[in-house]
């Protein structure tokens, strides 16, 4: 956001995970997601571009989701709010300010 938002923006109620992952008895790992918070944040749409992947055309949509200010957020935790999932890719202080964190975020395709 250019701005900071205002509370009443502050209205999509969203679960912050991280991911943890659990070796496996094959050499690799497990990745399972454990809830960090449920938090109240601002998202807006940031961008919408169209790739092909595997032969297919695909949509990547991204959005920037600003919230109060948290240390813990970091690329690679995601957002989830009911059947929509929201990788971060990258958490900053938009106006270095210490009050928000704005993310950089990734829609998935469930």
């Amino acid at each position: 956001m250019t701005r900071p938002p205002t509370i009443g923006e502050l209205h999509h109620r969203l679960t912050l995970e991280r991911p943890e992952r659990t070796p496996d008895d094959a050499g690799g790992a497990t990745v399972s997601w454990v809830t960090v918070a449920d938090v109240w944040a601002a998202i807006a749409p940031a961008s919408a571009t169209e790739t092909d992947i595997a032969g297919r055309l695909d949509g990547i949509v991204t959005h920037r989701v600003t919230l109060r200010r948290r240390a813990d957020l970091v690329g690679g935790m995601r957002f989830v709010a009911g059947t929509r999932v929201l990788k971060i890719l990258v958490a900053h202080d938009p106006d270095a300010r210490g009050r928000w964190t704005e993310c950089l975020a990734e829609e998935e395709h469930r």
